[in-house]
């Protein structure tokens, strides 16, 4: 699971998944990973069609869900303004796994199954 899932983040060929911009996290855009990923016909890259049963396998490979960190602002305009931002992200899951980064490759070999 873990060498899929570093190999689908490194072809470039999906534009659901994604590396965050430290390397540290993984980011999928939910629908579109439904459609894009899991949606495939005959070439199935994991072995489900359902988000949950992937979010499984990332938590059974000791993956952990991340929350988004905004700062807000004191200003009514500029605070609304972050809102529409943010519902912009809502459908955008964070994983982290500290075996799992960009930076260091060779870590994802520990990923290992609970």
């Amino acid at each position: 699971f873990p060498q899929k899932l570093w190999k689908m983040l490194e072809s470039g060929k999906f534009q659901s998944i994604w590396w965050s911009e430290s390397g540290k996290c993984v980011a999928i855009n939910k629908d579109l990973f439904e459609v894009e990923v899991l949606g495939r016909e005959g070439q199935q890259v994991f072995h489900t069609q359902k988000i949950k049963s992937f979010m499984r396998q990332l938590n059974a490979y000791g993956f952990t869900k991340m929350q988004r960190n905004f700062q807000r602002s004191a200003s009514l305009p500029e605070f609304l303004a972050e809102e529409a931002a943010a519902s912009a992200h809502s459908q955008i899951l964070y994983y982290f796994n500290p075996s799992f980064n960009r930076a260091h490759p060779w870590l994802s070999e520990t990923c290992k199954r609970r």
